[in-house]
């Protein structure tokens, strides 16, 4: 595989932590960064992430135009912005730019925009974009399918500022067919990053499925374990969910 070379959407918290990953990964050459902050006493990402270098030059979001594709071309947007920022890259797909969308929550609207970029190239969004907490998903179906009768309950944990219910766990409560809120417990405390519990109530025994994220820095590593799966797929509209169900069912290994 040649380098990918990535472009990235977003700087804030989650999105920093992810440049990080990128920009340590030797296969990937990290290009540049959109973000909505216009002023900066840093030109380049590499300096704000303490490198000594200069490189991926930051943009702000209104410097995008079609012609900034052109001209900055990538294999891959990567979007850890906001909910609206796949507005910014709808030229991007039509130059057969990957997009990997992993905003937390997309409306439907948004992901129908998404489904029709993927008409021109490979999309994938993926609300929770770690490895685990997709297995937990496929993981979760499969139990489901033994034990169809079972009482289940989903708990989310996440930090004290997280506002309203986690997209990751509505998403469980959806594919595990679930009436979205009643089943979902939200806890907001500290400084937790990310944990979702599914519990599996029998009548004789509890299973418990349970994903932590312990540091941001997942996110990016399943961004880029997604984009060097996605690097040489066809167009299409993928999950990250997707990817490890079918790797389960022929057992290759992630790592």
């Amino acid at each position: 595989m040649d380098k990918i070379k990535v472009g990235l959407f977003g700087f804030g918290k989650t999105g920093k932590v992810v440049a990080q990953e990128i920009m340590q990964d030797k296969q990937v050459d990290f290009a540049w960064v959109v973000r909505k902050t216009k002023t900066s006493n840093h030109k380049y990402a590499s300096r704000l992430l303490g490198f000594e270098f200069d490189s991926t030059p930051f943009f702000s979001a209104d410097q995008i135009s079609e012609d900034f594709f052109k001209n900055h071309p990538v294999d891959f947007i990567i979007d850890f912005s906001i909910a609206s920022s796949y507005k910014e890259y709808a030229a991007a797909p039509k130059l057969g730019i990957k997009i990997i969308s992993a905003i937390s929550k997309l409306d439907v609207v948004a992901i129908e925009v998404l489904k029709e970029y993927s008409k021109h190239s490979a999309v994938l969004y993926s609300p929770n974009i770690t490895l685990g907490i997709n297995f937990l998903l496929v993981a979760s179906q499969v139990l489901q399918s033994i034990a169809p009768k079972a009482d289940i309950e989903i708990i989310e944990e996440h930090f004290r500022d997280k506002k309203g219910i986690s997209g990751t766990a509505l998403k469980i409560a959806n594919i595990l067919g679930l009436e979205n809120t009643k089943h979902v417990n939200s806890v907001r405390v500290g400084g937790i990053v990310g944990k979702h519990e599914i519990i599996f109530g029998l009548p004789n025994q509890t299973i418990r499925l349970v994903h932590e994220s312990i540091n941001r820095a997942a996110f990016g590593q399943g961004a880029l374990f997604a984009a060097k799966w996605l690097y040489d797929k066809p167009t299409g509209f993928y999950s990250m969910e997707g990817i490890i169900s079918d790797m389960f069912k022929q057992n290759i290994p992630v790592y």
